[in-house]
């Protein structure tokens, strides 16, 4: 359980899908859907503002009763956004997932953005590990 993520993120690439704040959620959920991601990074003028999940969509938007076509992410989404370095081993993404009760994770390196990674990422990773 020592291994990087970064075996993750190779194997699985290091994609970011990414929307402005300024995007209405509707745009967002469309651009999740397209990808079959469950969260999209919060990016406005290059910088990482916040990430935009499946749960925020539930408990923030149509929990509440927004019209999802009228709210703006930037209202929305979840910031102070908690990152994890590239080296980071697979169990100390495990543990952070557990104790910070979330599931997607953008992984940092030097200060850019490398990559993202959810628990089914880590739990695809382990079944692997286990039938290998």
């Amino acid at each position: 359980m020592n291994t990087p993520i970064t075996v993750i993120l190779d194997r699985k690439g290091r994609n970011v899908f990414a929307v402005a704040s300024t995007s209405s959620v509707a745009a967002a959920v469309v651009e999740m859907n397209r990808h079959r991601v469950g969260s999209v990074l919060i990016i406005d003028h290059g910088r990482l503002v916040g990430i935009f999940t499946e749960r925020d969509v539930l408990r923030r938007v149509v929990g509440v009763g927004l019209d999802p076509s009228q709210a703006l992410v930037a209202d929305v989404m979840t910031t102070g956004v908690i990152t994890i370095s590239s080296t980071a081993s697979i169990e100390e993404t495990m543990v952070l997932f557990t104790e910070r009760r979330c599931r997607h994770l953008p992984v940092m390196d030097g200060g850019q953005l490398v990559g993202t990674i959810s628990s089914g990422d880590i739990t695809r990773w382990i079944s692997e590990a286990h039938r290998a």
